[in-house]
């Protein structure tokens, strides 16, 4: 059975119950988390299924999401002990997708390298890199990894919307690409 609700569509399979179907185009949508009942269900004392809905469809809604932003079929995936690793191209970037699992403690983290370390102007760049953390990256912000400065946002995935995955991705891929250029040409390699 599938079902149209909000904009949402929804999908109904016995072995796994109720749970959202995301194209590309309606990923980039306000979504909400429906919250309902399998058709074959009489009994309306039974729980509802948004907590399943969420979490079986994390993995879906990333590869949507990338999916709508890659570049010349770019994105590769690797799954190990430690979860899902996700490498697309954005523009002038590449942006990582890492989701350590399904429990409420595990994270999303997306990041996007944008300059290497060491640049002339350190000094100059940190202080650049904090005004632009107050005020132009949204939910995102910029760090150091290694020997580079990354655009990145983490979050656990207990409660995590659809949307909440979609906008982590689209803002952290955004603020790379918007900034990567401008950042290596003023702060050149020492």
């Amino acid at each position: 059975m599938v079902t149209a609700i909000d904009g949402m569509l929804l999908m109904y399979r016995p072995s796994r119950g109720l749970h959202p179907v995301f194209s590309s185009h309606s990923i980039h949508k306000e979504t909400r988390l429906i919250m309902t009942y399998p058709s074959d269900m009489q009994d309306t004392n039974q729980p509802l299924l948004s907590e399943e809905i969420a979490v079986a469809n994390h993995l879906e809604v990333i590869e949507t999401v990338i999916s709508s932003l890659q570049e010349d079929q770019s994105a590769m995936v690797s799954h190990s002990e430690q979860g899902h690793l996700w490498k697309f191209k954005y523009g002038s970037v590449e942006v990582f997708v890492q989701l350590t699992g399904l429990t409420d403690e595990d994270t999303l983290t997306v990041w996007s390298p944008v300059l290497k370390l060491p640049v002339q102007n350190e000094a100059q760049l940190m202080r650049r890199l904090l005004e632009m953390n107050w005020s132009g990256t949204f939910e995102a912000r910029f760090g150091i990894f290694g020997d580079q400065i990354v655009v990145t946002s983490t979050r656990t995935v207990a409660e995590l919307s659809p949307g909440e995955v979609s906008r982590n991705i689209t803002v952290v891929a955004t603020v790379a690409d918007n900034h990567d250029e401008s950042l290596q040409s003023e702060f050149a390699a020492s």
